[in-house]
């Protein structure tokens, strides 16, 4: 998978883990416009994600990524008008059409494993796609997504107490036990990639290696230190405090998530 089809997947579980994320905070106690303007990421996210769909010829990819542009754009105007119920709607919509457009972006790689050789040096494309294969393949879109969209979801949502003060807390709070179960239930599936490469002998050459450090001290790691720093930050409570906590746990999860696709991308299963 090269690296605009790299890319492309992580534009589209970023959009479906901040689509999920925000459908997960209760508007009854956060302010419209944090949905509003977060749909608004989500609209430039999907809308790059067309034009490499487009670029790539990945038609379906394509219409249903657009799909989430106009989704978003209905969106956001609901939340303009305080439509709450119908706004959560068309945030699981949005989620859904995303993580559907993930899963159809790279059908070849979801399918069948990659092209590289296995430690036997006979051709990974002559092992069998099994279910296990399968499962974690297209686990792996949604779980990576989650940790993705939820950690920007909760630092966005940690900013915009700036914006409103009086806000309760509780929201981030629950935002942040959801960034850790997703967080848990990507190391789940990393950890069992990578016994089942480890069963099938492969061996990482240095480089590898050190993508699979980033992987997981960065992605996993760093990420669920930093939950628990901002949880245990918002009960002084500082919520300023904790937003910039937040900001760190972003960027190690894009270190760590993109580590994660370059890796499985020469794997059979994905790490």
């Amino acid at each position: 998978m090269d690296l605009l089809l790299q890319l492309l997947q992580f534009l589209l579980r970023l959009a479906f883990g901040l689509a999920l994320g925000m459908a997960l905070v209760s508007p009854k106690q956060v302010t419209s416009g944090y949905f509003r303007n977060t749909l608004y990421v989500i609209l430039g996210l999907s809308a790059f994600s067309t034009l490499i769909c487009f670029t790539e010829s990945l038609k379906l990819a394509a219409w249903l990524s657009g799909s989430v542009v106009v989704a978003s754009y209905v969106g956001s105007v609901m939340w303009l008008y305080e439509q709450q119920r119908s706004g959560r709607i068309v945030l699981i919509v949005v989620a859904i059409l995303a993580l559907a457009a993930a899963w159809t972006a790279t059908p070849e790689y979801l399918a069948t494993p990659p092209s590289s050789p296995p430690p036997d040096e006979t051709s990974i494309s002559d092992v069998p796609v099994n279910h296990t294969n399968a499962f974690l393949r297209h686990a792996d879109a949604p779980a990576g997504g989650a940790v993705l969209g939820f950690t920007m979801a909760a630092m966005l949502l940690g900013h915009w107490y700036l914006n409103s003060p009086t806000m309760q807390i509780a929201p981030l709070v629950r935002l942040l036990a959801w960034m850790a179960v997703a967080l848990s239930i990507r190391a789940v599936i990393s950890l069992v990639g990578l016994g089942l490469e480890w069963q099938r002998g492969l061996s990482f050459d240095g480089l590898q290696s050190a993508f699979l450090a980033i992987r997981w001290l960065s992605g996993l790691a760093a990420p669920l230190l930093l939950t628990w720093m901002a949880w245990r930050t918002l009960k002084i409570p500082n919520t300023q405090s904790a937003t910039g906590i937040l900001y760190v746990a972003v960027i190690t999860t894009f270190t760590g998530e993109l580590s994660a696709q370059l890796l499985s991308a020469q794997t059979l299963y994905p790490l």
